[in-house]
Parts: C-alpha cells; structure tokens; sequence
C-alpha cells in the first residue's frame, strides 16, 4: 500500500532554499517501507486565501516561515496542528517565545548563563484612547540611566520582538542610551548587557535532531559572516551549545531554530535563541547550506514516516524540577536538560531511522551539489541577489566553498 505525504512549504519572499529543498528531494526520491506501507513525498507552496474551519488540509507537514509576521496563515497553521494533527515547523503556539522575551524568562529559570537583562516601557505609549487615563494612575516614570547602570555599561538595546538585527544598539554611554531610546519610538526594548571581550561567537542551527555549530561574526558582510571552520570549539563547549539549544528546542517544541551564543574563558553565554525563521539562505549560509537543505530533508521524511507529531503541550514541569532540584552543578542541570531535549527530540529513533532508511540520501546530496542544476542555482541566486557588477566575483566565490564542501563530503562524509 502506499502513501504519498504532501510537505506544505509556507513561505514569504525566499526562493534559493524552497528551490534546493524541492530539487534534492525529487533527485534523492525517498521511497519508505514502514508499516506494511510505502511512503513517498512531494511538496507543494502553500497559497493565502479563505479557509473552511472544518476543511481537511491534504499536508503531512508543513514548514512555516510566513507565520511569525502575517496573522492570516498563522491562524490557519493553528487550524491544522488543533483540527488535523498536521505536523509543523514551527510550533504557533509559542509565538511569544519566539518574540525573545519569554525565551529570555524560561531559559534563565533553568539557570543558563543570560546576561543581564530588563525591559523597559516604550519611548512612546501604545495608541489607544485608554492610556492616558491608565498611565495617570499606574504607569510609573523611571530614571533610563539609573536602569541602565543596573544593567551594567556597555550594553545592547534591542527589540523584545526582533530579528535580523533590526533595531539593536550597542551602548556606551549616557548619550548614545538616550538616543538609542528615542529612536525605539513605539518598539518594545530590552537593555542587556554586553559581553565584553568574548573568544568566539558561536551560531547553531538546529533542525530536528541534527544541530550544526557554526563560528559566526555579525560585524562581516551577509555573505561573510559564517566561518568555514571545524574543530574551532572544545568537545566539552561544544557540546555544552549542542545541549542548550537542542533544550530551548525541545522546551518550546521548536524544529527549526537557530541560536547565538558568546564564549568567554570558557563560559558559554546564550543571548539569541528564539528565531521563527532561522537563516536558510545559500547566500549567507554558503559552505553548510548543503547540510541544512540535506538535514531538513531527513527530519521531514522522518515526521511523515513515522508518524511522529508536534504536541501543543509543553510540558515544562519537568525541566524546573531540574532546574529547583538542589545540590546539583550546572553541568549535572545541563547533562539532564540534554536527556529530556534529546528523548523529546527523538534523537536515537531519528539516527536509527537514517541509518536504516535514508543511507543514500548523502552520497545522492554530493552529486546534487556536483550537478548542474545546482550550478544553475547559485548564478540564480547570486544574480537576483547581488548588483550586476558583482556577479562574477559570487559565483565564483560560491563555486569555490560549495565545490570544497562536496569534496570534503566525498573524501569523509559528515565532515562539516
């Protein structure tokens, strides 16, 4: 008997990466045999119209990266994950959390290392007819200053809902504070404090339960921001970030999520670990864009096969349990958020799945990135992304880092 899984692709304005997800899984065609059933997958966009409550999608699955900002199709992935048990990346349940703050609140509570952080009201109210009257008798005025050395100068000024660094500040001094805040206008801020002096800057991309760690630098350009680098952490501060954003996944039920982190003198500082719609793009992501294309295949496969879905409950008990139980070190806290992240993750059902299933899916990857339709791709890419006159240089520059990745694939799989 067999069963065709459609994976619904909601998307916004990307096109480089719903293209290479498309490719790789008509060029690898996974055909699964579990259960007396053979289940094969397609994929298909998902368009914005009308929908009937009591409609019954046609998806197994569906990848999300349009929810996060536009209301319409969130409200619709709320439909099918409640109606229709239909399997998403991301959770829309916990849209907040990806707003930063909540994540901010829960992840402090298990005693990760956050730096110090506060909210502060709006520069200016919200507009509504109500406030005045409120902000008479409840809202309380504060000195930004005071605030901000409580925090501890320098620090950065960003937005509770942020993403791609829109709206962040570093600052440090009384003056650049003042007019960071002013320029905040209606935005809701954080003031936390910098990391000064940190040894490297960590970015790790977790999709299902495969996690890549990545040395990252903000202050490059796009495309230059990842380090092609291996080996650049310890084992232990490596698995250290491994554990803490594979826990924030798996707290929040998050699939697709990328998070930042600082080490210092060997002490890892988590201080962006809540993306609805973490970075994809062979733009940015160059030499490991492979892998996350090749890994996103794996874990869908994986959901729609074995029927694996995305529960609504969090079920956070069982981490401040941990987090309360006392005599414990924070490695030992660490050790046991890793256990539940890893079982809730289904890490060594997933490894085995692979093993036994999907084995030809990264030699199949090699030749795709080898191929010309992949070469078609990055020109593509690089010229509805770049001016004219650059476009030679990056289609060079990505030939280059993507050739190296496919043959160090070939020479020692799983490399990178």
């Amino acid at each position: 008997m067999a069963r065709t899984h459609v994976i619904g692709m909601l998307l916004g304005a990307e096109e480089d990466w719903p293209a290479a997800f498309e490719s790789l899984l008509a060029r690898v065609d996974p055909a699964v045999r579990r259960g007396g059933e053979t289940h094969r997958f397609t994929t298909e966009r998902v368009t914005i119209e009308p929908f009937n409550l009591r409609a019954v999608p046609r998806h197994s699955l569906v990848i999300d990266r349009l929810g996060w900002w536009y209301d319409l199709p969130r409200e619709w992935l709320k439909k099918v994950a409640l109606m229709n048990r239909v399997h998403l990346l991301n959770n829309p349940f916990t849209f907040q959390s990806m707003e930063k703050h909540a994540a901010y609140c829960a992840m402090m509570r298990l005693g990760l290392n956050v730096p110090n952080t506060w909210m502060i009201p709006h520069k200016m109210p919200p507009e509504n007819p109500r406030f005045a009257r409120t902000a008479e008798r409840y809202v309380q005025h504060f000195d930004l200053e005071e605030v901000a050395h409580r925090v501890g100068l320098p620090l950065y000024m960003k937005p509770f809902d942020g993403g791609a660094w829109v709206g962040v500040s570093r600052v440090g001094d009384n003056g650049a504070l003042h007019q960071a805040y002013d320029e905040s206008a209606q935005r809701l801020m954080h003031l936390q404090a910098s990391v000064e002096g940190f040894d490297v800057f960590v970015r790790s991309l977790g999709i299902g339960a495969e996690t890549m760690v990545m040395r990252y630098d903000p202050s490059r350009p796009l495309h230059d921001r990842y380090s092609v680098a291996h080996n650049f952490l310890s084992a232990e501060i490596g698995d250290e970030v491994i554990s803490i954003l594979r826990t924030v996944n798996a707290f929040f039920r998050w699939e697709l999520n990328s998070c930042e982190t600082l080490v210092r003198d060997g002490v890892v500082y988590p201080i962006d670990y809540a993306n609805a719609t973490p970075d994809l793009a062979l733009t940015s992501l160059h030499y490991y864009f492979p892998w996350a294309i090749r890994s996103l295949l794996k874990w869908i496969v994986f959901c729609c096969a074995t029927g694996r879905r995305q529960t609504v409950d969090l079920d956070t008990r069982r981490y401040f349990a941990i987090a309360e139980r006392e005599g414990m070190t924070y490695a030992e806290r660490l050790r046991e958020y890793r256990r539940l992240a890893d079982r809730q993750l289904e890490v060594e059902r997933y490894q085995a799945f692979c093993a036994r299933h999907l084995t030809h899916v990264d030699a199949a990857s090699v030749e795709w990135v080898e191929s010309p339709e992949f070469d078609r791709l990055i020109v593509d890419t690089v010229r509805a992304t770049f001016p004219a006159r650059e476009h030679e240089q990056f289609i060079a520059h990505y030939r280059g880092l993507l050739g190296r990745w496919a043959a160090e694939q070939a020479a020692a799989p799983g490399t990178a």
